[in-house]
């Protein structure tokens, strides 16, 4: 259950039957806790993707290279879609690999989704984009190593739904800020 849901049931509980005086506090209590989760995942997926982000851009050694950087000329994608890719779609990935529109694509989309996801603002967009980011991952290396079809790609896309669903970004975020900005307001998918 969303603990925004939570939270408005517990605020109007002088208007339903449903709701005890000392149950309050302890869906307040809940409310508090699982909000506390969804800001650590936010959080969390954020700095993943901002890391993968820096460690192509500069080739810092984890994941990329330092002569394999974007930053060094190397193409970001090559070398994955290229060499990494299995399954039936490995042929399209293959054709794409290092075009620099997907290069470009690809690595403003991680830079974006994890500002944004850090900082709490447009968790939606960064959500559903980080979902769709990561589907596309996930099909690239059909059928996963250790499962028939599951992996941590798909445990990602969960939690991003999860974020995109709830206001995970109110809580150690500016979101709640985000959220009250007039254009904000007007066109809550930028929430």
């Amino acid at each position: 259950m969303d603990f925004v849901y939570i939270n408005l049931l517990i605020q109007n509980k002088q208007k339903s039957k449903y709701f005890h005086e000392k149950n309050s506090g302890v869906l307040q209590g809940m409310v508090k806790k699982i909000g506390y989760v969804w800001a650590l995942l936010r959080i969390s997926m954020g700095l993943i993707f901002l890391w993968a982000f820096l460690d192509k851009v500069f080739g810092l050694g984890f994941a990329t290279a330092r002569d394999k950087s974007w930053i060094s000329g190397a193409s970001p994608t090559l070398g994955f879609l290229k060499l990494g890719t299995k399954g039936p779609f490995s042929s399209f990935y293959q054709s794409i690999a290092g075009n620099p529109i997907v290069d470009w694509i690809f690595m403003v989309g991680l830079l974006l989704i994890g500002i944004t996801l850090i900082f709490g603002i447009s968790v939606k967009i960064a959500g559903y984009s980080g979902a769709l980011m990561l589907f596309l991952m996930w099909t690239a290396v059909l059928p996963p190593e250790h499962h028939p079809f599951l992996d941590e790609h798909i445990i990602y896309i969960l939690i991003m739904i999860g974020l995109a669903t709830t206001n995970s970004g109110e809580v150690f975020g500016i979101g709640k800020w985000w959220g009250n900005l007039g254009i904000i307001k007007k066109y809550r998918f930028l929430k």
